[in-house]
């Protein structure tokens, strides 16, 4: 039944043909409305209860727990709890609840106790928690336990330097967050890890840093000496690094090296990298590159090569890691080379050109 014109819901004569035709105001807009406030809710429940919601969906079209399991990946065991839980009128009943502990652990110090530690803590700023808690021990007759000294200390911040100690936990904090060289499985792949690290050269009341790149698999090297081990030429030797192969990398390693900060983490993060850490004083996380660098020194630097000028250094260090890659076999690789390994020249883009000149090498 079709109506002309604007509807006015005040015409009796209308309303009227409405109920005749079969139309309930009070009936159909009670429905209406309950399906209404049902999307409302439906749209501000949670991703994790809208999918508890299709399970009961299907589970009411097909009957069988053990289907409806199967087709959503779920154990019966958590099935039947949601089930147990669930309420049709009540959509957020499928919401996570709060796990938190009904019964709370609440501090075992008292306010006397917390002033006397207090007041110890400020006359011996430099004193450990354990030495407190004994001279707590001492003096009141009480025995406290150390850690809640430590409590203490850290809730009134009473440090011999304060904003020392604010870095060292925001650096503490940062190093948590760090990808771990363990967290990743490594693949027997070409381009797949490449691991840098830095050595230090002290000759002639002088320091050099040669900074070093190994492929995890292919024993494909590079090196680059430098006067400064900081970010700044860090960066630049991961710039060059990449154009050599052509940035044909997934993954990358490191220490946790200040060199390996700001500018290489920016280059790190304009290239896409991958990134991932070795752990702090553990040298058997990066054993490839740890290798490498024992024998850059021990046939090469300790072989009479060395010079302070890195042009000169590194023209002489080129050659080196030519012979290193094409021509010197590795025990590693079955005696092979690493360029017998990967049957591709990785040193360089394709397409390029190296020219040696008597002052250094150029890429073309």
């Amino acid at each position: 039944m079709t109506f002309q014109g604007e509807i006015r819901y005040n015409d009796r004569v209308l309303v009227k043909e409405l109920i005749q035709s079969g139309y309930s105001i009070k009936y159909d807009l009670t429905a209406l409305y309950h399906m209404a406030s049902y999307l409302d809710k439906y749209a501000n429940l949670s991703k994790q209860a809208k999918q508890r919601i299709k399970w009961f969906d299907y589970y009411r079209k097909s009957g069988n727990v053990a289907k409806t399991c199967k087709y959503f990946g779920i154990s019966r065991k958590t099935f039947y709890k949601w089930q147990k839980i669930y309420d049709p009128h009540n959509l957020n009943s499928l919401e996570d609840k709060n796990r938190a502990p009904i019964n709370r652990r609440k501090s075992e110090i008292t306010r006397l106790q917390e002033q006397r530690i207090i007041k110890l803590r400020k006359k011996h700023l430099c004193w450990s928690k354990v030495k407190l808690a004994k001279v707590y021990e001492k003096f009141y007759n009480e025995k406290i336990p150390s850690w809640q000294v430590q409590r203490i200390i850290q809730k009134y911040k009473l440090y011999p330097n304060p904003s020392k100690t604010a870095k060292i936990t925001k650096k503490r904090l940062k190093a948590s967050k760090k990808k771990r060289i363990t967290e990743l499985k490594k693949k027997k792949k070409i381009g797949f890890l490449l691991c840098l690290d830095t050595i230090e050269i002290r000759k002639q009341n002088l320091k050099r840093y040669i900074f070093t790149a190994i492929d995890n698999f292919s024993k494909v090297a590079f090196a680059r000496m430098y006067k400064r081990a900081n970010s700044y030429n860090a960066a630049d030797f991961l710039n060059r690094l990449m154009y050599l192969i052509n940035g044909q990398v997934d993954n990358i390693q490191t220490d946790n090296g200040s060199e390996f900060a700001k500018y290489f983490e920016q280059g790190c993060q304009r290239l896409g990298l991958n990134r991932y850490y070795s752990r702090p004083r553990t040298p058997k996380d990066n054993p490839v590159n740890e290798r490498f660098n024992q024998t850059l020194q021990r046939e090469f630097i300790r072989m009479g090569n060395y010079h302070p000028n890195p042009v000169k250094f590194n023209q002489m260090l080129t050659e080196w890691l030519i012979e290193y890659n094409f021509y010197r076999p590795h025990e590693a690789l079955d005696n092979q080379t690493p360029m017998e390994l990967t049957k591709v020249l990785p040193m360089y883009p394709s397409g390029t050109k190296i020219v040696f000149s008597n002052q250094h090498m150029r890429v073309k």
